[in-house]
């Protein structure tokens, strides 16, 4: 491949992490605005619909991409480009199928699913709005892994941030115009200004793929048309391929379908166990809109590099497992554990003890901040989860991931089913169940890299990381009780600016960034001629 498109690993990283950031700087448009339009109660009836559309998804995508993502990786490096065709063809085909199916299901059987699994009938108009997302994702997903494989993260790149944009618009504006009809309809206008995203997201990686073709026309990846060889060579070629395809796909499907079943099952106990709280449903499905719409996006902002590390892993330790490169392997999960901690850190510190004026700036409800504080320790595990599970899955140890994450969800679906169903604890019980969460799987998942691979991070990390965190939550703390300092908002501007300011110079004190980690970036001031 040309050196053009192809990136290093941490190239591909910072590309997606640019896009990331933009996209979740923009995702927060609709975030902050859409429930001022429709209400933390429109919001909630969006967010339980998201969990069966997840699941969904994940049946139809679940290990597509990472499995197309590691056989064109891997076909790349041997220089056969029959088996390049061979995977694109195949993973499209069973993804379109698959899709249609589960879309055309869900169709015949959404009235009885909202009305068994949900307290709100109201969910069906997104329910049925969400439907057409499925093939769309499915398609999209395959030329994602395709270019993901070829190490080319600009057309993922550039496709989210054209689909980031395209949703945010045919959110607000859709929610707006279907808002008389009820709230109802107007969660399902946000729904379907997501779908009007995926369209056009698919649309611009479909254009990038057209383009790579156009550009290889000598090349034969140039179509998806068979090479001319004999047809039980071809057959069997085939067979061989989407066996291997579906070896991987499989064990990747059912890990993350634990993690989805684990989120729907989360919505419909937590509504339900609310019910059993004495909870009314129209305020039941205000909490769980603030947790699952308002909440949880906020603490899950900063997670868009530890996503950007985790996607360029799988080529890159996949190829390096095929070399037995275990130099490359270990530098690789270092960089990605290490920056995911030290970048982290501070964002749990913010949520912490600015989670107050944060929801309140944000959503103009200060009340829901109890939810950010509690949520916010947990942070730090979220961030480091991903590139271990991405490990694991590169390393061809799907079936730990599956057992760790399996474990994990067990626990809190149990936890919400005796939590949130108190009086006492309601909602916040919710939160107690997925904070345990969290923290086990990513701990069970640590245990189970650091088996495969004797790999640790040395503890000065750690003690460095939280030693800079506590200087950062001693002086946010100061500045927001010297009320000499000015009005609230002022305080909270300069409690940013400081903390973050004092963290960049703890780490440069502390040398947690050294000139080594900064040559790794894909900047030229920063590369040896």
């Amino acid at each position: 491949m040309s050196s053009r498109t192809k990136q290093t690993f941490m190239q591909g990283a910072m590309i997606l992490l640019a896009a990331g950031a933009v996209n979740r700087l923009l995702g927060f448009i609709p975030r902050i605005t859409l429930p001022r339009v429709i209400g933390a109660e429109g919001v909630g009836l969006y967010q339980m619909a998201w969990p069966l559309l997840t699941v969904i998804l994940t049946l139809v995508t679940g290990g597509i991409p990472l499995a197309v993502a590691k056989l064109v990786a891997e076909a790349e490096s041997e220089g056969n480009t029959r088996k390049i065709r061979q995977v694109l063809s195949q993973s499209l085909t069973l993804t379109v199928t698959m899709g249609f199916a589960l879309a055309g299901l869900c169709l015949a059987a959404a009235p009885i699913i909202t009305r068994t699994l949900f307290t709100d009938e109201r969910v069906l108009h997104p329910f049925l709005a969400m439907l057409p997302i499925v093939p769309i994702v499915g398609v999209s997903s395959v030329f994602r892994g395709y270019f993901q494989g070829k190490q080319n993260m600009i057309p993922t790149a550039s496709s989210q941030t054209a689909e980031t944009i395209s949703r945010i618009a045919g959110m607000l504006i859709l929610s707006y115009l279907l808002l008389p009809y009820g709230i109802g309809y107007a969660a399902a206008g946000g729904m379907l200004g997501t779908l009007a995203g995926e369209i056009v997201g698919m649309a611009v990686i479909l254009a990038h793929y057209r383009s790579h073709v156009r550009s290889r026309t000598n090349s034969p990846e140039n179509s998806l048309k068979q090479l001319q060889e004999p047809p039980y060579v071809a057959a069997k070629s085939r067979r061989a391929t989407f066996r291997k395809l579906i070896q991987i796909t499989t064990p990747v499907t059912a890990s993350r379908l634990v993690g989805s079943f684990s989120y729907f099952f989360e919505s419909v106990l937590t509504v339900q166990s609310l019910a059993i709280a004495g909870v009314a449903t129209a305020a039941a499905t205000a909490q769980y809109g603030a947790l699952q719409g308002m909440v949880l996006p906020v603490l899950l902002l900063p997670g868009v590099l530890t996503y950007s590390l985790s996607v360029s892993l799988v080529p890159s330790l996949s190829e390096a497992a095929a070399r037995n490169d275990m130099v490359t392997i270990h530098k690789r999960l270092h960089q990605s554990i290490k920056l995911a901690l030290v970048t982290g850190a501070p964002f749990a510190v913010f949520m912490y003890i600015l989670a107050d004026p944060i929801c309140y700036y944000l959503y103009h409800n200060s009340e829901i901040g109890v939810m950010l504080k509690m949520l916010a320790p947990a942070a730090v595990f979220i961030y480091c989860q991903g590139p271990l599970q991405a490990t694991l899955q590169a390393l061809n140890r799907p079936g730990t991931a599956l057992v760790n994450t399996l474990i994990g969800s067990i626990i809190k679906l149990g936890l919400i089913y005796l939590l949130a169903a108190k009086p006492t604890f309601g909602i916040l019980g919710a939160i107690m169940a997925i904070i345990l969460n969290t923290m086990i799987v990513t701990v069970l998942h640590w245990n189970s890299v650091s088996r495969l691979l004797r790999f640790s991070l040395p503890s000065s990390v750690f003690m460095k990381t939280a030693l800079a965190s506590a200087a950062v939550a001693f002086f946010i703390k100061v500045i927001m009780t010297t009320t000499v300092l000015g009005t609230p908002f002022f305080r909270f501007s300069l409690s940013l600016v400081a903390g973050t300011l004092i963290y960049l110079a703890a780490i440069l004190l502390f040398r947690l960034v050294d000139r080594d980690d900064l040559r790794k970036l894909p900047m030229p001031r920063f590369t040896k001629k």
